[in-house]
């Protein structure tokens, strides 16, 4: 896969020009947070967790991928078990990790490259995502990683797999009672959109909102034809809220670090057009049994950072990792300053939220996985 040249310059040049803030030498000790909630007991019959996506949901696939895109480095890692960095953008665990031991298929989803999963492992359940993916063909050559249409091809080698080892018919039964949960479509906006020209000229906000959307129902028909049933999609989150949009865009970078409201309304338009559409495949596929359920990231986060000190934060503005204020992959290294307190921030580093704050989303989530796990 060959990257877009003019666009990964410009993503390098300002990773150069920021790393004088990821370097830090004083290290406070750290506060271990109390350990994140568990779940254990199997809710209902589901098979398995099937998850497909981008940062948020990429439990390290990017670890077996050419990329700059990679976090399998300290201080990543640094709340999860052993304080392993797994790949996962996070301190700790993603929500699909929640979801995942909530349901009671895995304590926490793999990535499907992973050469060490054994038939296990991957009946119960894997991620196929990749850092830095998105809907938009373009968004995924930015920082060459694996796209969503060969995230659907590697589904499609994971069910050859099950094939061979349970045969045909028990391994459709098996993909038919699976959770699948897709989250993308930020970077298509942050890094591709608003940081890139390329579709700026070619798209106004409203098209390209559209022309993202198009490109999801595709994907989601491509797993329906695959077997799907049960299929969630995660909405954007308050993109004008991430430390990272604040620093580029912001005109107040250093002294007035509030959240964009423009950019967050075009996540809002996004996901009112991404509902209705969701909605209107519900409705053709719901008599041959599916079911698809809307993710809502964009109010709990905004929630959790405008009444920050209810959820016990005390920094929404930046990351935890070095600065804070552009610090993500490469940038957030072992020589970064990290802060004292994991708990205490929004986010990890300057694009992906802290493990605390993905289990409040997970919260706010269980009422829909109840609903979804009430059609097995």
């Amino acid at each position: 896969m060959r990257g877009h040249s003019f666009s990964f310059s410009f993503i390098f040049f300002i990773f150069l020009f920021f790393i004088p803030f990821s370097f830090s030498t004083p290290k406070p000790e750290l506060v271990k947070p109390k350990p994140i909630g568990s779940y254990h007991q199997r809710k209902q019959p589901v098979s398995a967790i099937l998850v497909f996506g981008d940062s948020t949901v990429d439990p390290g696939n990017n670890n077996y991928v050419d990329t700059i895109f990679k976090c399998n480095f300290p201080p990543y890692g640094l709340d999860f078990k052993n304080s392993i960095p797994t790949g996962r953008f996070c301190n700790g665990r993603l929500v699909t990790d929640f979801i995942g031991s909530y349901i009671g298929v895995k304590e926490n989803v793999p990535a499907y490259l992973d050469p060490n999963l054994g038939i296990t492992e991957l009946m119960s359940g894997v991620s196929f995502a990749s850092a830095g993916s998105g809907f938009d063909p373009l968004t995924p050559t930015i920082g060459n990683v694996i796209d969503i249409p060969t995230q659907l091809e590697y589904f499609r080698q994971y069910k050859r797999q099950l094939e061979d080892k349970i045969g045909k018919q028990k391994m459709e039964k098996h993909i038919e009672e699976a959770v699948f949960c897709v989250s993308a479509g930020t970077n298509d906006f942050v890094i591709n959109y608003f940081t890139i020209p390329t579709r700026r000229e070619t798209f106004s906000i409203e098209a390209y909102q559209q022309f993202v959307i198009s490109n999801l129902k595709q994907f989601i028909q491509g797993l329906w034809n695959e077997g799907a049933r049960k299929i969630t999609v995660a909405g954007l989150p308050p993109i004008g809220c991430l430390p990272i949009v604040i620093t580029l865009f912001s005109s107040e970078t250093l002294t007035n670090r509030r959240c964009i409201d423009r950019f967050s309304t075009v996540a809002v338009n996004y996901n009112f057009y991404l509902q209705k559409e969701l909605d209107l495949m519900q409705m053709n596929l719901a008599h041959i049994g599916s079911k698809i359920f809307y993710l809502d990231a964009y109010n709990p986060f905004y929630e959790i950072i405008h009444d920050h000190q209810k959820y016990g934060f005390e920094e929404v503005s930046s990351g935890c990792c070095g600065s804070g204020y552009l610090e993500a992959s490469v940038l957030c290294n072992p020589k970064s300053y990290v802060c004292p307190n994991t708990s205490a921030y929004v986010f990890f580093d300057s694009i992906h939220p802290s493990e605390k704050a993905y289990f409040i989303l997970f919260e706010t989530l269980r009422p829909t996985i109840d609903s979804i796990l009430s059609y097995f």
